[in-house]
């Protein structure tokens, strides 16, 4: 089984994806042959990625400096 994301997108009247060549050559998939496919919609990507970013500085340093920017010039 593969994993695959990615955004649904339209093909004349029908909705399609792409499977990246890489899952394609891994699976030994070939043109015309049936696959089967599980569907699931993201509901909240917001919610998913909330607090993954890993800043350079940390956030406490950045609030100030926009600080200074912004009301000290």
């Amino acid at each position: 089984m593969a994993d695959v994301e990615n955004k649904l997108q339209r093909w004349g009247n029908s909705f399609g994806i792409v499977i990246p060549l890489e899952v394609v050559r891994r699976k030994k998939m070939r043109e015309g042959e049936k696959i089967k496919a599980i569907i699931v919609k993201k509901s909240n990507v917001l919610r998913e990625t909330y607090g993954s970013h890993k800043f350079s500085k940390p956030v406490s340093r950045l609030m100030k400096e926009m600080d200074k920017e912004l009301y000290d010039e």
